[in-house]
């Protein structure tokens, strides 16, 4: 059985060396801390400029696309930005101007050697927690496209402020998928159940201005006063009690709290569609720019 106190899970002994085996790893890259807060990752830049934790996706040669270790190492810096008492506020980005991120990394599906195994269920569990148990406030800065599981990492932050050439959407039907990770569970909550099947089903483009309309997003501005934007934001955010926004925080996430099931359903049954015919022929279709035929392998 499994106990939750404060957020964080306590599980049986069963699962208890896979739980060493994470706190192991994370106090390893706590200790790879320098002084000014900084880490080493591969997929990701993680800075302490004050009170203020930076956290970046980097890799703009693949529009800062989600792969495992990104995953991972994300929790990784979202989890160090929880345990520093220093840090008050987190903001979470996208390396480069063309994308915050442009959703998962489609070479799972398209390489046969490739296998959706159980560490690629940790690490979105994993994840999701350290955004979510996460008692400090979040924030998105957008910059560019912000699609599928990019828009999903989105809606797991408390707060989203997008330059005025971002673009905001879903793919999963596009290529064979469902945005259960976060996507079906948070996005009615934000626009609303209709507009929310709408962008599920359809996989249509939206610009910032309908993203912020719809409620979207918090706040659109130009691109050139986007850190200037966030930076108001974050000192904002730094005059309330911590304590306050911490508790806030979790009364606000109480009600999606109870979708957690819906997410370890989506979750499973993602590890029978990744590799099913459709979305390998969605995402093949995708990397190829060409329109998919899914009624050809059904």
């Amino acid at each position: 059985m499994a106990f939750v106190d404060n957020g964080l899970p306590f599980v049986n002994d069963s699962n208890m060396f896979d739980l060493i085996k994470i706190k192991r790893r994370s106090a390893m890259a706590r200790e790879k801390s320098t002084k000014n807060g900084s880490h080493e990752f591969e997929d990701v830049l993680y800075e302490k400029k004050g009170r203020v934790a930076h956290i970046t996706i980097n890799r703009p040669d693949v529009r800062n696309a989600l792969r495992s270790k990104t995953r991972e190492e994300l929790a990784v810096a979202f989890e160090n930005a929880w345990l520093d008492d220093e840090v008050g506020v987190i903001v979470l980005t996208g390396a480069g101007d063309k994308a915050f991120c442009a959703g998962g990394d489609l070479s799972l599906v398209t390489d046969p050697k490739k296998k959706v195994d159980a560490y690629h269920m940790l690490v979105h569990y994993r994840l999701a927690t350290a955004m979510r148990c996460n008692g400090k406030p979040i924030i998105a800065r957008v910059s560019g496209f912000c699609i599928g599981g990019g828009n999903e990492l989105n809606l797991l932050c408390d707060l989203t402020i997008a330059s005025d050439d971002s673009v905001f959407g879903q793919a999963g039907p596009l290529v064979g998928s469902a945005p259960i990770w976060y996507g079906t569970q948070m996005l009615p909550r934000s626009v609303g159940e209709k507009k929310a099947r709408e962008i599920v089903y359809l996989c249509n483009r939206y610009t910032a201005h309908e993203a912020e309309r719809m409620g979207w997003v918090n706040k659109v501005v130009p691109k050139d006063k986007l850190d200037e934007e966030v930076d108001i934001w974050c000192k904002r955010l730094l005059e309330m009690s911590p304590q306050s926004l911490r508790i806030a925080k979790f009364s606000l996430n109480f009600a999606s709290d109870t979708a957690f099931p819906q997410i370890t359903h989506g979750l499973e049954l993602s590890r029978f569609f990744i590799k099913s015919p459709e979305m390998v022929e969605g995402a093949t279709a995708f990397l190829e720019k060409r329109k998919p035929d899914f009624y050809k392998v059904r």
